[in-house]
């Protein structure tokens, strides 16, 4: 997919503004133009501008200019998450696809629809006003990140063995000593190991330097060698058997391997999980929250809070030092429990009656 010759321009210059300007991944850019791509696609349907019996993915929307643009409505949009929430196929290109995206995706493309019309009204002036500044985002279950407890972590790794033990050691290392997200693994070269540290390229194309515990470079070096071996013709750190830079997949496979084999349940955790993992038990053992925001490249420090609504030995600690803490209710005191006893209801206070007259 290349947007540059699929978008309109009147969405190929966002696209690029985000890509060239705003630093934003090739992947991020993209993700912008399938939002906008499925929006428009949906409102020329809805407005009977392509025959109702086309599909929606074969809309077409390099027609897309300012007047359609300008054409939109909050309730456009309203009815867009309408059709998000009941009647949008979760996996677009499977028959066994179920139908309703959850709120978190709702609410991604309702942020690049914000960001479009931000962008149009602010930088483009193209807008005498922004139709969607007032659109309300979905509201998001806030759930707790799922991680390995240290002895989990502990068993993960003590039970990788196999034909690229060395390599998946390391890798496995990483992710719970550092915290990497699984695009910045797979992204190292050889040229970003240091003595003590790494160079790790994350969101946006910024660079961060995360330094190596004795655990990382132990494991880097025992993996150098069988690297060296390889004579792979690619600068990659971590490589595949075919001797090319490591994909995604296999990673992702390598991970649920080798957590069935330590006894964990594969289908709950996965290599982000992993990074989830990291963050929890360096909070739990001291690390403060701005620090960790730091070591995991996160731009906003509300991003690694969630790290701190984790279950952790100073939570339950804190619990325990209540002065209150020994209190115990009057049964146990008198010996034992007493069913409950029925109590009358109290008169009304005369002060609150009803029938009181001045």
């Amino acid at each position: 997919m290349d947007y540059r010759r699929e978008a309109p321009e009147i969405i190929r210059k966002f696209l690029i503004y985000h890509e060239t300007i705003k630093g934003h991944s090739k992947k991020t850019v993209e993700e912008y133009y399938l939002d906008l791509r499925t929006f428009f696609r949906y409102l020329k349907l809805s407005r009977g501008m392509v025959p109702r019996s086309t599909e929606l993915e074969d809309v077409p929307i390099d027609d897309v200019d300012l007047a359609l643009v300008r054409s939109v409505t909050l309730s456009d949009i309203y009815d867009f998450l309408g059709f998000l929430s009941r009647d949008r196929a979760v996996h677009a290109n499977s028959r066994n696809s179920s139908y309703g995206l959850n709120a978190a995706s709702r609410a991604r493309k309702i942020a690049t629809i914000r960001s479009y019309y931000k962008y149009l009204y602010a930088k483009e002036k193209l807008l005498d006003e922004n139709p969607v500044k007032d659109l309300d985002s979905p509201k998001l279950v806030k759930t707790l990140p799922r991680y390995l407890s240290l002895e989990e972590s502990v068993s993960l790794l003590e039970h990788v063995d196999g034909k690229n033990s060395l390599r998946d050691y390391c890798i496995l290392t990483l992710f719970l000593n550092c915290g990497l997200r699984i695009s910045e693994l797979i992204g190292l070269n050889l040229s970003d190991v240091r003595e003590d540290s790494l160079r790790v390229l994350g969101k946006g194309n910024k660079e961060r330097i995360v330094f190596l515990n004795g655990a990382c470079t132990s494991a880097i070096n025992a993996y150098l060698p069988v690297r060296a071996a390889s004579a792979a013709n690619t600068p990659a750190l971590f490589i595949s058997s075919r001797r090319e830079r490591i994909s995604r997949s296999t990673v992702h496979s390598l991970v649920k391997k080798h957590l069935q084999e330590a006894g964990l349940d594969s289908s709950k955790y996965s290599a982000h999980k992993l990074r989830h993992t990291a963050a929890t038990l360096m909070l739990q053992n001291g690390v403060d929250v701005r620090t960790l925001q730091e070591l995991l490249g996160h731009e906003h420090l509300n991003t690694t809070q969630i790290y701190t609504h984790v279950e952790n030995e100073s939570l339950r600690e804190a619990a325990m030092r209540s002065p209150l803490a020994g209190m115990t209710p009057p049964a146990a005191k008198k010996g034992g429990p007493k069913a409950l006893e029925a109590v009358p209801e109290a008169a009304p206070d005369a002060e609150e009656s009803p029938e009181k007259t001045s």
